[in-house]
């Protein structure tokens, strides 16, 4: 026993990856911080033999102005998953996975990852494939930032992206795409973090026992957000082990199915807020650990997010605000002296484009626009005082008799691309916006995409335009504006480039166009 705790003390001070690795070393390492053996994390004092030996071992912060600012009774303590070196919670599954997936001999150096991810387990991903020499490819949902797109990029990821609103069972989600190249791709593999079983079990065996010595072995109350659920479930089982009374509280976005009782999830939708929350239950998911669910909006999410940045310093991303909201939340119930612990899944860096932007807050009503020089010029006035003339509604390009401004709606997914290229073809424009049959804008139609994808054999003039992949990016930039919208926001959309439709302020119909 001496001989094992010498091994253990002496891969502590030297900082060795091992030792906070999982496994026999693992337990022995966490008791041995729980009766004081040792008073601060291993300092990284050697070089490391690459990158991926800087996963996980992440810190713990008391967020001391946040308990202020709310009047909490508790500690409140962040596991700041940021700080490992491809900058979220996921890089611990991606090295889990693919370590699993090489010692069976699933994947090699030279195959190819696929793998559906919403950003931060493709960046793990493709952290371990440039290392180890593997090629990548990441299907996303065209809601993820840019910036983790550019992250990919550099790592020589190849990324597709995939329409946001489509379900996951759809052959067109992130999911479906993966499946589908897997089939195409020889010598490919899909690590699955939904279904694969090392997502849940790395958390079981390093995150919870990380958490476990850096509190002392005592947790009275555990936070995290779910998306593919590994984090949760794996944390919660070992906490649940150590203290039967631990109460565990899951985050869900408002229009994800993941929380329970089913009441709660009568909201379907999308939402902004990255990596928390799907349309589906994950395989990974193990709700039967979860004591209770939160649900949290994006404008809290997003606003608490930029209140951790303000009052304690930490650089996290929009799904650690939708944690800490709801860590706040919960909190309010424990007494002086107990703990919780909320995780902060990833990084500003994430994010810069978005959230962090007043002009994205504003953009998006999260914040009210300050009043601007461009106020003043317009005088106050709005859409209305245009006196824009009313135009009837038009199905696919069939125009109807009308004056002044033609409006004309591709109105129905269903439409084939050669009739948007009729309507196309009859108006002087370059684009047309495609509504689904509750009047909604869905997308763009271009006419430079359609042809691209004419040329690249990926659609007919038969497919349907709602099969058209960059609809979905494109119709991001289209903003539904009202009569009633300030003339000096109308301004402030059209120089970053967006398209505006003006809608009814009382049937929400799109009625005129902002030529």
């Amino acid at each position: 026993m001496k001989e094992v705790l010498a091994q253990v003390f002496c891969l502590l001070r030297v900082g060795r990856p091992e030792a906070v690795r999982g496994g026999t070393q693992t337990s022995l390492v966490v008791r041995c911080f729980a009766v004081g053996f040792f008073h601060r994390a291993p300092l990284n004092n050697k070089v490391l033999s690459s990158v991926l030996e800087y996963i996980g071992n992440t810190p713990m912060i008391r967020c001391g102005n946040i308990i202020k600012e709310y009047g909490l009774q508790c500690e409140l303590y962040a596991k700041c998953e940021f700080f490992s070196c491809g900058g979220s919670v996921k890089d611990r599954i991606s090295i889990r996975m693919f370590e699993e997936a090489e010692k069976s001999n699933i994947i090699k150096p030279g195959y190819t990852i696929i793998e559906p991810t919403s950003g931060n387990t493709g960046i793990g991903l493709a952290l371990c494939a440039a290392v180890k020499g593997y090629r990548c490819i990441m299907c996303m949902p065209e809601k993820v930032s840019d910036e983790k797109v550019d992250v990919l990029k550099a790592l020589d990821a190849k990324i597709i992206r995939t329409p946001t609103e489509v379900p996951s069972e759809s052959p067109d989600s992130h999911i479906g795409v993966a499946q589908s190249l897997n089939r195409e791709i020889k010598n490919s593999c899909i690590l699955n973090q939904y279904e694969n079983q090392y997502n849940p079990i790395v958390h079981y065996e390093e995150t919870a026992e990380e958490i476990l010595s850096q509190c002392g072995g005592r947790v009275d109350m555990f936070v995290a957000g779910a998306g593919t659920g590994g984090t949760i479930t794996g944390v919660a089982k070992k906490l649940k082990e150590i203290n039967q009374n631990v109460k565990i509280v899951g985050v869900d976005p408002v229009g994800s199915v993941l929380s329970q009782p089913d009441p709660t999830n009568a909201k379907k939708g999308n939402w902004l807020v990255e990596g928390i929350g799907y349309d589906f239950v994950p395989k990974t998911l193990n709700r039967s650990v979860i004591d209770s669910w939160i649900k949290t909006d994006d404008k809290t999410s997003f606003e608490m997010a930029r209140k951790l940045i303000k009052l304690e310093g930490l650089l996290c991303g929009g799904s650690s605000g939708a944690a800490m909201a709801a860590a706040i939340k919960a909190a309010r119930e424990l007494k002086e002296g107990q703990i919780c612990v909320v995780v902060l899944p990833d990084g500003l860096r994430n994010y810069m484009s978005k959230f962090l932007k007043d002009e994205w807050m504003e953009l998006h009503g999260f914040l009210e626009s300050s009043p601007k020089a461009s106020e003043n010029y317009y005088n106050g006035g709005t859409i209305g005082s245009l006196k824009l003339e009313r135009t009837e509604r038009i199905r696919n390009g069939q125009q109807k008799g009308t004056q002044g401004f033609c409006l004309i709606l591709i109105y129905n997914l269903d439409a084939t691309c050669k009739e948007a290229c009729e309507a196309l073809a009859k108006v002087d424009t370059e684009w047309l916006p495609v509504v689904d049959t509750s009047n909604k804008v869905v997308g763009i139609a271009a006419t430079d995409i359609l042809l691209s994808n004419f040329k690249s054999g990926r659609l007919t003039d038969a497919s349907p335009v709602g099969r058209l992949q960059e609809l979905s990016s494109l119709g991001q930039k289209v903003q539904n504006v009202k009569l009633s919208t300030k003339l000096s926001k109308v301004d402030k959309l059209l120089q970053k480039k967006y398209f505006c439709c003006v809608t009814d302020d009382h049937t929400q119909e799109v009625n005129h166009r902002i030529p």
